[in-house]
């Protein structure tokens, strides 16, 4: 992405060519905590989407997605959503991490509003958050949410 493209978007500009580097090579999808929730998911028997396009939020993709019952799930990393509990501010650079965080959560808010505006449920669990906790909430709420619409 280039410097007009990150400004459109309202990115920041890396600080630097690794920091660019490293945030390129940040796996997007399948991540080890997004595959973990994934298989307690699958072993309870729930089927899903990954890397769910959203037809009403462009260029935005639910790590795991129930379309049927409208429920999609983010496994947030805990540096790149700023965590409470296990977030980090680097020292290096710290101006870029704290716009680029704060851009991050701001998005994930619009998200999970624009998400509930058209009848979405947003589901947020942390990478830190055990997965098999993490799938029973899930899991609940698919549930909850199929009873609810009879599918």
């Amino acid at each position: 992405m280039n410097a007009e493209e990150r400004r459109r978007r309202g990115t920041p500009d890396p600080s630097s060519d690794e920091a660019r580097r490293r945030m390129e090579a940040t796996r997007r999808r399948d991540t080890a905590a997004e595959i973990a929730v994934r298989r307690r998911l699958h072993a309870k028997g729930l089927r899903y989407r990954i890397n769910y396009r959203i037809a009403l939020l462009p260029r935005r993709r639910a790590d795991i997605a129930f379309p049927k019952q409208r429920v999609a799930v983010f496994v947030d990393g805990c540096f790149w959503h700023g965590c409470p509990k296990h977030g980090t501010m680097p020292k290096a650079n710290r101006p870029f991490w704290k716009e680029k965080i704060t851009t991050n959560r701001r998005r994930d808010k619009d998200t999970n509003r624009r998400l509930r505006g058209s009848g979405w449920l947003a589901v947020r669990v942390w990478e830190h958050e055990y997965p098999e906790i993490a799938a029973r909430r899930v899991a609940s709420v698919v549930r909850e949410r199929a009873r609810e619409w009879g599918r």
